[in-house]
């Protein structure tokens, strides 16, 4: 009689663990259900509420306006003539200054040409036209001086007298152009640190208005001695 009751109990102990091993298959589905969901949102493109916007790359060339355009487009011809005229001095130029000057202008003006038209292309807006005296572009001032319109601009009698000039009546053409030249660029540029919205664009301001402004003082000073 005695082995009928732990048949019994042996046959309610296999259905408890029965019972126990289902439970634990279940949760463990559940569990496995919720980390594939939990792998997918980790998966690169799948979270659609986070991390998205952090990773996305910034409007190309940041936000701008007119103002910037017109900077840029009319800055770019600007230091392309003040280059030239610095390329002069390399055979022309007497005075160690002027070498020097002529040196820095075409050391920190070349690059700033090229940002300016990464800017115009990020911006998807015309380059300056090489051949193009500038005349037709958007909001040029044809009574601002020089053969295109734009503040400072040498007029082609004047780029024709440098070139004609030597020694020390070359350093003083050089500086007298140069300095007109820098004054427009001057002028070209407080307008972008007034109406400008890009910050690149309005930094880029900062530092010609900084630079010029010095090398001006450094020309005057150079005539004062000629």
């Amino acid at each position: 009689m005695s082995a009928s009751p732990s048949a019994a109990a042996r046959r309610r102990t296999l259905a408890a663990a029965g019972t126990v091993a289902a439970l634990a298959l279940t949760l463990a589905a559940c569990g496995s259900s919720e980390g594939s969901k939990s792998s997918d949102s980790s998966m690169p493109g799948m979270n659609h509420s986070s991390g998205n916007s952090t990773s996305a790359p910034a409007t190309p060339g940041g936000a701008f306006n007119d103002a910037d355009v017109l900077f840029a487009q009319q800055m770019i011809p600007h230091h392309q003539q003040a280059i030239e005229m610095a390329k002069l001095a390399d055979d022309r130029a007497a005075d160690p200054e002027i070498k020097d000057l002529a040196a820095a202008i075409e050391k920190a003006q070349d690059p700033e040409i090229n940002t300016m038209k990464g800017w115009l292309k990020s911006w998807d807006k015309p380059l300056p036209s090489p051949s193009s005296s500038m005349g037709d572009m958007p909001g040029m001032n044809h009574d601002s001086g020089g053969s295109s319109g734009m503040v400072g601009m040498m007029s082609d009698q004047d780029m024709t007298d440098l070139k004609a000039a030597a020694g020390k009546d070359f350093d003083k053409k050089f500086a007298q152009l140069m300095i007109g030249h820098h004054q427009g660029a001057v002028t070209m540029a407080k307008d972008e640190q007034k109406n400008g919205s890009n910050t690149d664009a309005r930094k880029l301001a900062d530092a010609v208005v900084a630079a010029q402004t010095a090398e001006i003082e450094k020309m005057n000073k150079i005539l004062d001695r000629l």
